[in-house]
C-alpha cells in the first residue's frame, strides 16, 4: 500500500515539478522571446504560477467526487489529466513556429495541470492515512511527501540529463524530452493506482449510507476553522519549495554565475535528503505530536533565510549546496512530513478529501508565485537578495500563525463522522405478527 502510493505520488509530482524546471531554465527563451531576458523569466515564472490558481478549483471538484464517489477512483482521474497535459507540453509548437497562439496553448496545459494537482496530494494522502493503523499514521502518511520529492528529484536529474546533450539541441527539442517521458508514465501510474485497495473509511460510510451529500457546504458550514488552518498552514511550504527549487536555480545561473550543473545539483542534493528525512519525521510527529514539528519548521524558515541568500552568495558551490540543503532539512522537511496527517486529521471522514484539498490548494494559491514575486523583488532590490529572504520571512510568518490556531490532532479517531452527517441508516426492526386476515403494512411497526 505504501509503496503504491509513493510510487503513484511521485510520478504524478513529477509531471508537475519539470514545468517549473522548464520554465526556470528555457520556456522564457522559446515561447516570449520579443521579450528582453528579465521579462523572459517573468513571463515564463507567471506561466509557472497560473497552475496555482486553478488548484483550488481542482481541489473543490475532484474533492467532492472523492467523498462521495470513493478516494480511489478520484486518483484515476487526476492521473490521467495531469498525465496527459504534461505530455502535451511536450508537442507544443514555440513561438517561433505558432507566434501568439504557442503561450496560449502552454497556459492552456498549465491550467489542466493546475486543475490535476488541486486533487492529487489531498487524495493520496487521505487514502494513505485511513489504511494506516493508529498510532502510525503520521509515520505511513510521510510517505506521500516522500513521493512528491521523488518527483521533484526525478525531474531535476531529467533536465540534468537533457543539458548534456548541449545548449543547441536542448533548445532546439531536448527541452521535450523530460514532458514527452509523461505519456509513458501514465500508464506506469495507472497500474500502480489501480492496485491500491479503496480506503476502509470510504468503504464503511458507503456501507453505513453516511456519505455527505454535499461536501464542499459542509465543508465551509461545519469546519470554518479547520478551512483557514489549512489555508494558511501551506502558504510557507509552498514559497519555500518553489524559491528554493526553482527560483534559486535562475538566481545561482543569472546572478551568482554559476553553472546550470551546480544550481541543479544542489536540488537533486536537498531532494535526497528530504526524501531520507520524510519517514524520520513522520515518526517523530506520532510520538510528539503534529504541532511542535510544525511550529518549528516555520520558526526556523523564517531565522534562516537571511543566512541562506548569505552562504550562497559567497559562489562557493559546496557551501551554496550545504545551505540549501540545512534549508530544506531543517525548515521544510519537518513541515511537509507532518502535513499529509495534519490535513487528514483537520476534517471528518465524510468531508476529509474536500476539506483536505480545498483549503490546502487555496494556500498554494497565496504563495503558488513565488518565483514571479521573488523574481520581481530580485529586479526591484537591484539583483540583491534581501527583499527575497524578506518574502520568506512573511509566508513563513503566516504559517505560524495557522500553526498556532491548530490543536493537536494525534490521538483523534480518524473514522469519526462528519458534523452534521447523516447517522448510518440501519435497516428497520421488523414490526409484531399481523392478525390472521389482516395484512401486514410495510414499514409498520
Amino acid at each position: 500500500m505504501v509503496a503504491a502510493s509513493l510510487v503513484g505520488t511521485a510520478l504524478e509530482w513529477y509531471d508537475f515539478f519539470i514545468y517549473g524546471l522548464a520554465a526556470a531554465l528555457v520556456l522564457g527563451d522559446l515561447f516570449f522571446p520579443n521579450a528582453s531576458e528579465p521579462v523572459q523569466i517573468l513571463a515564463s515564472f507567471a506561466t509557472f504560477g497560473v497552475a496555482f490558481i486553478f488548484r483550488p478549483l481542482g481541489g473543490f471538484f475532484f474533492g467532492r467526487l472523492g467523498d462521495r464517489i470513493g478516494r480511489r477512483s478520484t486518483l484515476v482521474m487526476t492521473t490521467l489529466l495531469m498525465g496527459f497535459a504534461t505530455g502535451i507540453v511536450g508537442l507544443l509548437p514555440t513561438y517561433e513556429t505558432a507566434g501568439v497562439l504557442a503561450p496560449i496553448l502552454l497556459v492552456t496545459a498549465r491550467i489542466c495541470q493546475g486543475l490535476g494537482a488541486g486533487a492529487e496530494f489531498g487524495g493520496a494522502s487521505t487514502l494513505l492515512a485511513e489504511h494506516a493503523p493508529r498510532g502510525r499514521r503520521a509515520y505511513y502518511a510521510s510517505f506521500v511527501q516522500t513521493g512528491v520529492q521523488l518527483g521533484l528529484l526525478t525531474g531535476t536529474v531529467a533536465f540534468l540529463l537533457v543539458q548534456l546533450l548541449g545548449t543547441d539541441a536542448v533548445r532546439e527539442w531536448g527541452w521535450r524530452l523530460p514532458f514527452l517521458a509523461s505519456f509513458v508514465l501514465i500508464f506506469v501510474s495507472l497500474y500502480v493506482r489501480l492496485r491500491v485497495a479503496e480506503s476502509p473509511v470510504f468503504l464503511a460510510m458507503e456501507r453505513d449510507r453516511t456519505i455527505v451529500p454535499s461536501p464542499v457546504l459542509t465543508t465551509l458550514r461545519r469546519y470554518p476553522r479547520s478551512f483557514l488552518v489549512g489555508v494558511g498552514a501551506h502558504v510557507c511550504d509552498t514559497a519555500v519549495v518553489y524559491v528554493y527549487g526553482t527560483f534559486m536555480i535562475t538566481y545561482l545561473v543569472n546572478e551568482e554565475k554559476q553553472s546550470r550543473a551546480v544550481a541543479l545539483t544542489g536540488v537533486i542534493l536537498f531532494s535526497l535528503v528530504v526524501i531520507a528525512l520524510q519517514p524520520v519525521y513522520g515518526a517523530l510527529a506520532d510520538r510528539i505530536g503534529r504541532r511542535p514539528l510544525n511550529l518549528f519548521s516555520v520558526v526556523f524558515t523564517a531565522v534562516f533565510a537571511v543566512p541562506l541568500f548569505l552562504l550562497v552568495d559567497t559562489g562557493e558551490p559546496v557551501v551554496i549546496w550545504l545551505a540549501m540543503v540545512t534549508a530544506m532539512a531543517l525548515g521544510f522537511a519537518p513541515m511537509i512530513a507532518v502535513q499529509p496527517i495534519f490535513y487528514a486529521e483537520l476534517f471528518g471522514a465524510g468531508v476529509r478529501y474536500t476539506g483536505f484539498a480545498a483549503s490546502r490548494e487555496v494556500g498554494a494559491v497565496v504563495s503558488g508565485f513565488s518565483p514571479l514575486v521573488a523574481a520581481a523583488l530580485l529586479r526591484a532590490g537591484g539583483g540583491s537578495p534581501w527583499l527575497v529572504a524578506g518574502w520568506i520571512i512573511l509566508t513563513a510568518l503566516v504559517s505560524l500563525v495557522a500553526f498556532l490556531f491548530s490543536r493537536e490532532t494525534r490521538d483523534i479517531d480518524i473514522a469519526a463522522p462528519t458534523v452534521g452527517s447523516p447517522r448510518p441508516q440501519l435497516p428497520a426492526r421488523p414490526g409484531p405478527p399481523a392478525p390472521a386476515g389482516v395484512p401486514h403494512r410495510a414499514g409498520a411497526h
